[in-house]
């Protein structure tokens, strides 16, 4: 048999091929980008605890999300203190009032404990050790609003009992992997807990590449340096997506992207697709795409082709996986594909920074990284069965929330295409809006509408006049607070239900409404429900007897676009970001939009 050394297959070789591409996503260059990082900027303020070494950890989190256009401050525990950092009220943990908490303990520590734990009682390890961390996240919801990333367990065979593990309740495999579900299930009813999954990590690596008994006993670190970058990213991803930088869009090639051969010289009989040559490979990609789809992500086409051979095999071909339906802006002709994603973009209204790119030829990426820099552009693989592996690797697609309108975004959004076409064929604006019957559900909102408001709070960067994020569990606290009012819109039209596109909070100062939040959907601007959210705020500041309305613009890079709304709809200034509106002297502006009768009116 061969030496150990020969069997390790080539998962460390493998797990280097990304960040090789980049020195910048090394430890070392992640070290530099966190040493860039002043403190003088604005920043997100980020704490680590956990049970063995953090500092390289911490480092790497400061450097990845520094690259990421997000500065950060990073607050480190000292060696395994989490649990006086989370009882203790007086703390630096708490002190530093953090806005993401990133927790990391590790499976050695855990095995120390389970082989100290009494043989009657190792059934019962994984329950025991899951409360001892839902009393973490417990003492720190009564101190902070802080948001909990909480790494799993890499699940490790200590090899008492070779396969028999998974058969015995009272073996450390089985109770890791009860832990571990326990965590998922724990995340679920704690809506600011979020599970990083550092064992997938592990599994996809390798656990020996990815963990060294003698680094472990020398320095107490459970991942090698080499990898630590990949833990921070997973972390920091999932913060990302908390502060609305999560990719929406990926825009497609076709020709050797979607399949295999150029669809007008070969022919719909001739592209690979199936069981023809590398069709395989591009159906198992097409079924990813569409996974991703199912989960809101909008897919849209950019070809170099004529419309009608472009389109054939969404229509003929029986090995298609993705069809016309699944896609939101179908795009093929011969101009330049930057200045067709920009149409793209205007078309469904989101911002670059917000799109994927995806095009096996390396001249067409290069070009549109150039014209279109905010736009990612990955390098995809020249062999198309890499094309999934590779993309998983990026994590391109990190979500923190999940609603049941994320299922029709890309029918949305070709309701959307639909009724830009159409406009085209009125005269005037006002003819076109009066055609399209528009009505609104307003209501406080409701318990199946959190999920949605969340992600709303996390995605919107344009319309939104003060950019405060929430999650799931705020929006169910502000909901249930006598001190706020809250305001939810979801519009409907001819051309089909756009869904939840509107959210306000509203909180009471005394005799004024403050407005917390007001965000709104770009697919729905100058449709006069601008005119519409005012006209409602106005009239339940009335109804519940306040006298003035004051609403706030706080500029972010993105939400340039509101600077002047309050002043436009009649408030005043009133020192520094300030407006205020008196709520007796507004006179309601016109609206092309009918309020749907419901019985969720009172607050």
């Amino acid at each position: 048999m061969k030496k150990d050394s020969e069997w390790t297959f080539i998962d460390l070789k493998r797990g280097k091929e990304l960040m090789k591409k980049d020195s910048e996503w090394t430890f070392i260059g992640l070290k530099r980008a966190a040493a860039e990082c002043d403190g003088s900027l604005p920043c997100c303020k980020t704490a680590i605890l956990g049970d063995s070494a953090t500092q390289h950890l911490a480092v790497a989190v400061r450097g990845y999300l520094f690259r990421k256009g997000v500065p950060t401050a990073v607050y480190e525990a000292e060696y395994d203190s989490v649990m006086q950092e989370t009882i203790d009220a007086g703390s630096g943990l708490y002190r530093f009032c953090p806005d993401f908490i990133l927790l990391y303990l590790c499976t050695e520590k855990l095995y120390q404990k389970f082989c100290k734990t009494p043989e009657e009682r190792r059934a019962r390890f994984a329950e025991e050790a899951f409360g001892e961390i839902a009393g973490y996240w417990n003492a720190i919801f009564a101190h902070t609003r802080a948001k909990i990333v909480q790494y799993n367990f890499i699940e490790r065979d200590d090899g008492v009992f070779g396969s028999y593990a998974l058969k015995t309740e009272t073996s450390f495999l089985s109770q890791l992997k009860k832990l571990n579900r326990l965590l998922e299930e724990g995340c679920r009813a704690q809506k600011d807990v979020y599970v990083c999954d550092l064992n997938g990590l592990a599994a996809y690596y390798g656990y020996r590449n990815f963990h060294s008994e003698a680094l472990y006993d020398v320095a107490t670190m459970p991942i090698y340096t080499e990898f630590v970058p990949q833990a921070a990213k997973r972390a920091g991803d999932i913060i990302l997506a908390l502060r609305g930088k999560g990719k929406k869009c990926v825009v497609l090639d076709l020709d050797n992207t979607l399949w295999g051969g150029v669809v007008g010289d070969d022919g719909l009989e001739g592209i690979q697709l199936g069981e023809l040559g590398a069709g395989r490979a591009f159906v198992r990609f097409q079924r990813w795409l569409k996974e991703l789809s199912s989960r809101g992500i909008i897919l849209c086409v950019c070809s170099k082709n004529e419309e009608k051979a472009a389109k054939q095999p969404f229509e003929e071909h029986p090995d298609m996986v993705l069809r016309l339906s699944d896609i939101a802006v179908f795009v093929a002709n011969w101009e330049d594909k930057a200045q067709n994603i920009r149409h793209i973009l205007r078309q469904l209204n989101i911002g670059a920074d917000s799109v994927v790119f995806l095009d096996d030829n390396p001249f067409e990426r290069d070009f549109v990284r150039a014209a279109v820099p905010d736009v990612t552009v990955p390098d995809l693989p020249q062999d198309p069965s890499e094309y999934v592996r590779y993309l998983q690797e990026l994590n391109l697609f990190e979500t923190a929330s999940l609603s049941a309108e994320d299922r029709r975004r890309n029918a949305q959004y070709r309701e959307e295409a639909a009724r830009a076409e159409s406009a085209q064929r009125y005269t005037t604006l006002d003819e076109f809006l009066a055609d399209l019957h528009m009505t609104v559900d307003c209501s406080p909102f409701r318990p199946f509408q959190y999920p949605r408001i969340a992600q709303l709070s996390q995605r919107s960067n344009q319309f939104n006049l003060r950019t405060v994020r929430y999650t799931e569990a705020e929006i169910a606290q502000i909901a249930s607070d006598k001190n706020y009012l809250t305001l939810q819109f979801s519009m409907q039209d001819r051309f089909g239900d756009c869904g939840l596109v509107s959210v306000v909070i509203l909180k009471k100062e005394g005799d004024a409404l403050f407005v917390d939040t007001w965000l709104m959907s770009c697919r729905v601007l100058k449709r006069t429900l601008e005119e519409f959210v005012v006209n409602t705020i106005v009239r339940t500041a009335r109804a519940h007897g306040f006298r003035r309305i004051v609403g706030e613009y706080l500029p972010t890079a993105k939400n340039k676009m509101v600077e002047k709304i309050y002043p436009a709809f009649g408030f005043a200034a009133a020192g520094g970001n300030r407006f205020v509106l008196e709520a007796d002297r507004y006179i309601p502006k016109k609206t092309f939009i009918a309020e749907c009768a419901n019985d969720h009116k009172t607050q």
